[in-house]
């Protein structure tokens, strides 16, 4: 096991391992040991009832934070024309089509949501074996395939995060920083519960939600009651 830092022990003295925390009893704690010198980014870590090997148990989309991710986000778009000129008015970082493509071709990957429009498929589907990976790849399940480029480039830079389980019927998603307001972090870590219930697998059987723990980047699990989380609003 790999020895944890002093910061990070200490942290861990204010935990109850045996204790089922409550939403908001969690995100109090989660802020109170984060000590690192820049500010953590808070994470929601899921167990799921599913099986991920079976396409009908599968958890994938995206939901729209409140008060955002507390990160800049820098949005791709492939688009011509008119789209092109929507999505710079839109607020993109980087708008073209075999330009863009060639440059990614070349190893250039410093953006964080690409987004195509349909017709630009044909090109981004080339990029398949370097987008994929990075979870980079324009996808129409989660509203990255898309006429709407505007509507698209705003809910990326206003916080829009995807969740997917992964094939240990886990999910990671982030809620925000630690410098968020308690009431911030609450309110986004209602928004993805309230998405990630909604998702749930007509296939699935038995509890949905497992597990759910609350993280700082350096700070200690916070294990939630999963029942109460599912329910919060």
């Amino acid at each position: 096991m790999a020895k944890r830092g002093k910061r990070y022990q200490e942290a861990s003295k204010l935990v109850d391992r045996q204790k089922l925390y409550s939403p908001s009893e969690a995100i109090a704690l989660v802020k109170k040991c984060a000590s690192a010198k820049f500010d953590e980014t808070v994470e929601v870590a899921f167990k799921l009832g599913v099986d991920p090997r079976h396409a009908d148990q599968q958890v994938r989309g995206t939901v729209v934070l409140p008060h955002g991710t507390g990160r800049d986000v820098r949005v791709l778009v492939f688009a011509k024309g008119e789209k092109a000129e929507e999505a710079r008015n839109a607020g993109a970082d980087y708008v073209g089509d075999e330009d863009l493509a060639e440059k990614i071709q070349g190893g250039w990957t410093d953006f964080d949501v690409a987004i195509a429009t349909p017709d630009m498929m044909g090109v981004v589907g080339k990029l398949g074996r370097i987008l994929g990976p990075r979870g980079l790849m324009p996808n129409p399940r989660t509203g990255t395939v898309t006429v709407d480029i505007a509507k698209a480039v705003e809910e990326s830079k206003a916080g829009k995060v995807e969740y997917r389980v992964n094939k240990e019927a886990g999910m990671h998603v982030p809620i925000g920083k630690v410098s968020f307001t308690e009431e911030q972090l609450y309110e986004n870590f209602a928004a993805l519960m309230d998405a990630v219930v909604k998702a749930r697998p007509a296939a699935a059987k038995g509890a949905f939600i497992r597990k759910v723990h609350l993280a700082s980047t350096m700070g200690p699990g916070i294990r939630l009651n999963a029942q109460e989380a599912a329910a919060v609003k």
